[in-house]
């Protein structure tokens, strides 16, 4: 199953790779494939300062868990992305957040399930019938109900 995986799933999983997000992220590729932008890793350097001072990690620490992260993700240059799917992506992103067009067309183009921790988002798109879009506590059941199958 591809999982798009949003900023703040990231950023969470960056400041705090012990949490539930963590475990999602690294031990579920038997059940997923993770996939996010590639402008993601420009959003990483964008609040690279921010992010070491909340998770109180330095450069070399904050780099191994960036390190880590990153690896069990596929990023997907946008510029393969349609222009078609890009403007249904926008149409679907206006009036919750433009900024999210990217997760949003590449959550089409892929045909995956977008991940989010913005419950402005969720409940936006859920608001618009969006179906391809999960929380970190229902990812986290999904995955239960792989194992036990």
């Amino acid at each position: 199953m591809k999982i798009i995986v949003d900023t703040n799933i990231i950023f969470s999983a960056l400041l705090n790779s012990n949490t539930t997000i963590g475990d999602l992220i690294f031990n579920s590729s038997p059940y997923f494939e993770f996939y996010s932008c590639s402008y993601m890793r420009i959003e990483i350097l964008n609040h690279w300062e921010r992010l070491k001072k909340i998770s109180k990690l330095n450069d070399t620490q904050l780099e191994i868990a960036q390190q880590r992260i990153v690896s069990k993700l596929k990023f997907i240059d946008e510029a393969i992305i349609p222009v078609e799917v890009w403007l249904k992506a926008e149409e679907t992103a206006f009036g919750i957040d433009l900024d999210d067009t990217d997760f949003i067309a590449l959550t089409k183009f892929l045909r995956g399930t977008l991940w989010t921790g913005d419950k402005v988002l969720y409940n936006g798109l859920k608001r618009k019938d969006f179906k391809r879009i999960i929380n970190t506590k229902d990812l986290l059941e999904l995955r239960r109900t792989k194992i036990e199958k």
